[in-house]
């Protein structure tokens, strides 16, 4: 267990049961009685650290986002490709391990064969307060490090550079890229695996804390379909979480309740006109089990038993190409 904060490390190793407690992530690195690397930390730590262990020979659970920008992306495949041991990342896209995403949705999903309009919505309002509700008695310990916080500036100094070449880094675009690679990477990636890469960004619209996009997308017949994306922060306490694709003739959702909070259902929604010309409505659930477990059961087939990784890091990068693709838009 690594963090800068040393009472966190000490109370994080004593809870969990963490043999090693430092402050510097070295020393878990290059631990041999470490086989895999969790990183967990702020995005623009991601990459050196997610290097270091794979350099290491270290299997890495990165959390998502990856990284923040394109460029940084590549260093990290670059990394893993060149990695001894086959050290492998996977990428913590906790959502589209839920077994209501992998089974119900999507088998719902492919009844559908010709979609009308598609819409990304995330407003997860204040997590500190599902925090707080939650019974996970939090500690925080606000004494974090001078000079890691300089690190942490000149760092992601780099990314947003990388992300906007050659323009002016102004704070609206700051913070777009850090919402981009915070909530947003979990709609984006749950859209992609869905409904696959848009074709071109039709428009967005950049209201801190509140953003949107029209994303162009094509059938495999050929007739074109938009989504929207509309996602935010607000004080209102409802987590309001889901993709809804409409057909001719059906609609189906999946709807994601705050993870803060345990033992929460993912919802599959279905409208539909049945066989009789009635309206037929049908809520189903693949699975109450914790959407972090199966990600991390998961996680355990692949290092161990040599499956094939879902969210690796060329999957997740395609996240950095889609937002590349908005910020293009920005700019327009």
């Amino acid at each position: 267990m690594s963090t800068r904060k040393l009472r966190t490390a000490d109370h994080c190793a004593s809870k969990f049961h963490i043999p090693i407690s430092t402050t510097n992530p070295d020393d878990v690195v290059t631990s041999p009685e470490v086989d895999v690397v969790f990183i967990l930390t702020s995005d623009e730590f991601h990459e050196p650290y997610t290097i270091a262990a794979l350099q290491a020979g270290k299997h890495v659970m990165l959390e998502k986002p990856i990284t923040l920008s394109s460029p940084s992306a590549r260093r990290m495949i670059d990394a893993e490709q060149n990695a001894p041991n086959g050290a492998r990342v996977f990428v913590g896209y906790m959502r589209r391990y839920a077994k209501s995403f992998t089974q119900t949705f999507m088998r719902e999903l492919a009844t559908i064969p010709h979609i009308l309009y598609a819409r990304s919505r995330d407003f997860c309002g204040p997590n500190p307060r599902f925090l707080s509700e939650a019974g996970t008695f939090q500690v925080r310990n606000p004494n974090f490090p001078p000079e890691a916080a300089v690190e942490r500036g000149r760092r992601l100094d780099v990314l947003y550079r990388e992300a906007f070449h050659d323009q002016d880094i102004t704070l609206a675009k700051q913070q777009y890229c850090r919402f981009l690679g915070s909530l947003g990477s979990h709609d984006i990636s749950l859209m992609r695996e869905a409904l696959g890469v848009p074709e071109s960004v039709g428009g967005i619209s950049v209201n801190e804390p509140f953003y949107s996009a029209i994303f162009n997308y094509r059938n495999k017949t050929g007739e074109p379909f938009a989504v929207t994306y509309e996602s935010g922060i607000d004080s209102v306490p409802d987590f309001d979480a889901h993709l809804a694709v409409y057909g001719e003739h059906k609609r189906v959702s999946i709807k994601y309740d705050t993870p803060f909070v345990k033992g929460l259902a993912i919802k599959v929604n279905v409208h539909e006109v049945n066989d009789n010309g009635e309206i037929e409505t049908r809520e189903l659930i693949g699975s109450y089990e914790d959407a972090y477990t199966t990600e991390l059961q998961e996680m355990h087939e692949c290092f161990v038993n040599g499956k094939e990784i879902k969210t690796t890091l060329e999957d997740a990068k395609e996240d950095l190409r889609i937002y590349d693709m908005m910020y293009a838009r920005m700019n327009a």
